[in-house]
């Protein structure tokens, strides 16, 4: 029985479809929080790094860099060579 001319089975499955689409945004953000969490640990570098009012803090951490595109075989060895040059002679 219908009172007051309300939606009849179009209130239900519009409201069925509002409940699918919230549970489903509920766990994409928990999912995307998770994500987010666990890969802001992968970003940072092992090791430990020295205090931060230390000189050469800087140039280790460009040395780092530098190290790592050299892996990734960005740079040649010439080049990493040089630029390790000149890093470690302006620090």
């Amino acid at each position: 029985m219908m009172w007051y001319g309300g939606w009849g089975w179009g209130g239900w499955l519009v409201m069925g479809v509002f409940m699918v689409l919230f549970w489903a945004l509920l766990i994409a953000g928990v999912i995307a929080l998770v994500h987010y969490l666990t890969s802001a640990h992968r970003d940072r570098q092992p090791g430990p790094l020295p205090p931060p009012g230390e000189p050469g803090r800087a140039s280790r951490r460009a040395e780092d860099v530098l190290a790592e595109r050299f892996a990734r075989g960005e740079i040649d060895e010439d080049e990493y060579k040089r630029r390790l040059a000149v890093l470690r002679e302006h620090r």
